[in-house]
C-alpha cells in the first residue's frame, strides 16, 4: 500500500518535471521582445539552465547520501517552483538569467534522485510510464501558456501558474517524507542478505569519480547517455529546420510534424511499460534503436507528407524505451552500492550531450547544409548502440 501511494506521488513529480521543460521555447517569442534583447539570447538562458542541471546531477550522490531521496526531491521541486515564480516577476533579461540558475539546479537533482529511486524499488514498466508522464507534463506546459495568451494575458501568467503548481507539489512531497524511508525499509526486508548489505553500503560514503570510472562498463554507459540525449535534442531542435529548408515543408506544417515526435515518444513509453513483461532492458534498448534508425531513414527517404508524418511518429516511438531502459538497468549493471553515484554521472553525461551536440549540428548545418540531419543522427545512434553493447560485454550476465 505504501509503495503504491509513494509511486503515485512520484508520478505527479514526473509530470511537474516536464511542465517547465517546454516553456522557454514557447514563451521566448514574447519574452525577448518585452525584454528588448536579441532572439539569440534564448541560447544564453538555455546554457545557464543546462549548466545548473549538469552540476546538480554530478553532485546528486553527495546530496542524497547526506539528506535522503525524499528531502532532495522536495527541496528540488521547491527550488524549481521558486525559480518559475521568479521568472514570472522578472522584468529584465539579467534577472531572468539569475532565476535560471536555481531552475537548472533543481531540475538536475530531482531527476537523478527519482530515476535512481524508481530503478531500485520498482519494476521496469514503471520507469517507462514515469517518463511517459514527463511527456504529459512537457505537452501540458505550452497548453497552459496558450490558455492565458488566448485570454489576453502575458506570458508571465504561464510561468506563474506552473510555479504555483510546483509549489503545491513541493508541499505534498514534504508531507510524504516519512513514506520514502518506510518504502526503502520494506524493500530491504524483501531482498536477500547480500542485497541488504549492498543497500546499507549505498550511502556509507561518497565514492570518488575516478573509482567509479574504473568500474567495467561505466565509461561506455556515459557515452551512451551522452549520445542518446544528443539524438533526442537534435531531433527536437533541428528537424523542423531540416523539413523547411531541405524538404520544402511549410513552417506551420513542419511544427506539426515535430510535435508528432513527442506524441510518438509519449505513446511509445506507455506501450513500452507493457512490453517489459516480456522483454528485458537489453532487448528493449535494441528494439528502440532499430525503430529509431528506421524512422530516421524514413525522414531522408520519405517523399510524401504522410511518410514524413509516419517518420516522426516512428522516431518518437524508437526513442521511447531507450532512455528509461538504460536508467532502469543501472542497479543490475553496477550494483546497488554504486547505483546512486553512477546515476548522477549518467544524468550529467546526458545533459552534456544535450548542451553540446544539438548546437554543434546547428554550426555544421549552417556551414554544410541541414541535409546532414539524418547522417548526423545516425552517427550518434551508431555510437550509442556500440557503447550499449560494450556495456553488455563488460558486465557479462550479471
Amino acid at each position: 500500500m505504501l509503495i503504491t501511494l509513494l509511486l503515485m506521488i512520484i508520478y505527479l513529480a514526473f509530470i511537474s518535471m516536464g511542465l517547465p521543460d517546454s516553456l522557454l521555447g514557447s514563451t521566448w517569442p514574447a519574452m525577448y521582445e518585452q525584454m528588448n534583447v536579441p532572439v539569440s539570447y534564448a541560447g544564453v538562458l538555455s546554457m545557464i539552465i543546462s549548466a545548473g542541471t549538469i552540476l546538480s546531477s554530478f553532485f546528486s550522490d553527495r546530496l542524497i547520501c547526506r539528506l535522503g531521496t525524499g528531502v532532495v526531491t522536495a527541496g528540488s521541486v521547491c527550488m524549481t517552483a521558486a525559480a518559475l515564480l521568479g521568472f514570472s516577476y522578472g522584468n529584465s533579461f539579467g534577472i531572468v538569467c539569475l532565476w535560471a540558475i536555481p531552475l537548472g539546479l533543481g531540475a538536475g537533482s530531482v531527476d537523478a534522485a527519482l530515476n535512481n529511486f524508481v530503478a531500485q524499488h520498482y519494476p521496469a514498466k514503471h520507469m517507462n510510464w514515469l517518463h511517459c508522464f514527463w511527456g504529459i507534463g512537457a505537452t501540458a506546459g505550452p497548453v497552459i501558456l496558450s490558455f492565458w495568451l488566448a485570454r489576453g494575458k502575458e506570458w508571465i501568467m504561464g510561468y506563474r501558474t506552473i510555479g504555483l503548481v510546483q509549489l503545491a507539489l513541493s508541499a505534498i512531497l514534504v508531507l510524504a517524507l516519512p513514506l520514502w524511508k518506510k518504502v526503502e525499509q520494506e524493500a530491504v526486508l524483501k531482498r536477500s542478505e547480500v542485497l541488504q548489505m549492498e543497500e546499507k553500503a549505498e550511502c556509507s560514503g561518497v565514492v570518488p569519480v575516478g573509482s567509479l570510472l574504473s568500474l567495467p562498463g561505466v565509461k561506455a554507459v556515459l557515452v551512451a547517455f551522452f549520445c542518446y540525449h544528443a539524438v533526442e535534442m537534435t531531433i527536437g531542435l533541428w528537424s523542423g529546420s531540416y523539413l523547411v529548408l531541405c524538404r520544402h515543408v511549410e513552417a506551420a506544417a513542419a511544427a506539426g510534424f515535430v510535435s508528432l515526435f513527442y506524441v510518438g515518444m509519449t505513446g511509445g513509453r506507455l506501450a513500452a511499460g507493457f512490453l517489459t513483461d516480456w522483454l528485458n532492458e537489453r532487448q528493449m534498448i535494441r528494439l528502440g534503436q532499430i525503430i529509431l534508425a528506421t524512422g530516421v531513414l524514413l525522414t531522408a527517404a520519405g517523399t510524401t507528407e504522410l511518410l514524413l508524418k509516419a517518420a516522426f511518429l516512428v522516431m518518437g516511438a524508437g526513442c521511447a524505451p531507450i532512455y528509461p531502459s538504460l536508467l532502469h538497468a543501472t542497479p543490475g549493471n553496477f550494483g546497488y552500492q554504486h547505483c546512486q553515484a553512477i546515476m548522477g554521472l549518467q544524468m550529467s553525461a546526458a545533459y552534456v550531450g544535450t548542451t553540446c551536440m544539438a548546437p554543434l549540428f546547428g554550426v555544421l548545418g549552417g556551414r554544410f547544409g541541414y541535409g546532414l540531419f539524418a547522417v548526423y543522427v545516425l552517427v550518434l545512434l551508431g555510437v550509442m548502440a556500440g557503447m550499449v553493447e560494450k556495456v553488455n560485454r563488460s558486465i557479462g550476465s550479471r
